[in-house]
């Protein structure tokens, strides 16, 4: 039986994007009296969740990244919010909801469930977790907004080691 992986796809971001969303992180982890933050080089924006893939199910994946073609675009983050929870919000970043953006997400997400892939089903909403299980009083803040260029797109590992969760880019 194969062994199997729990894979994401995911735009990552450039040093410079990753340390102003960690600024972010930082500001909140300082307010809050609880919550699980994402690490410096965790923070990404997930195309679409694949949860628990065997090898054969990771080569069709791949084959589906290799055809997934698209021009280089801007993507800007400059929104904080949140999704209240129970037991502590889930806060983010949010990005922009551009054109491209929202074109290379339906795009991948078609190209997936055409081959054999399911995905959730709920709307799209283009986010970065900056932190779990949040309590804090504070709503969300302005920030300034960041903006890079996304050139590629990569199949992310995630596995949880030593009580951490560590993401790997596999493709």
């Amino acid at each position: 039986m194969d062994k199997t992986q729990r894979l994401f796809i995911a735009i990552n971001f450039t040093a410079g994007t990753r340390a102003v969303l960690s600024g972010w992180r930082d500001e909140l982890r300082a307010i809050a009296s609880r919550g699980r933050f994402s690490s410096d080089e965790n923070l990404h924006l997930t195309l679409a969740f694949l949860g628990e893939c065997d090898d054969g199910q990771l080569e069709l994946v791949q084959s589906v990244l290799a055809e997934t073609e698209f021009e280089a675009f801007e993507i800007s983050v400059g929104r904080l919010g949140r999704f209240r929870r129970r037991g502590g919000d889930i806060w983010w970043a949010a990005a922009e909801e551009s054109i491209e953006l929202m074109a290379v997400q339906l795009d991948l997400s078609s190209r997936l469930r055409a081959a054999g892939f399911a995905l959730e089903d709920r709307e799209f909403v283009p986010h970065i977790t900056l932190g779990r299980n949040v309590r804090t009083t504070t709503e969300p803040w302005s920030v300034k907004p960041v903006s890079e260029t996304v050139g590629q797109i990569d199949l992310m590992l995630s596995e949880h080691i030593e009580g951490r969760q560590i993401y790997t880019v596999l493709a």
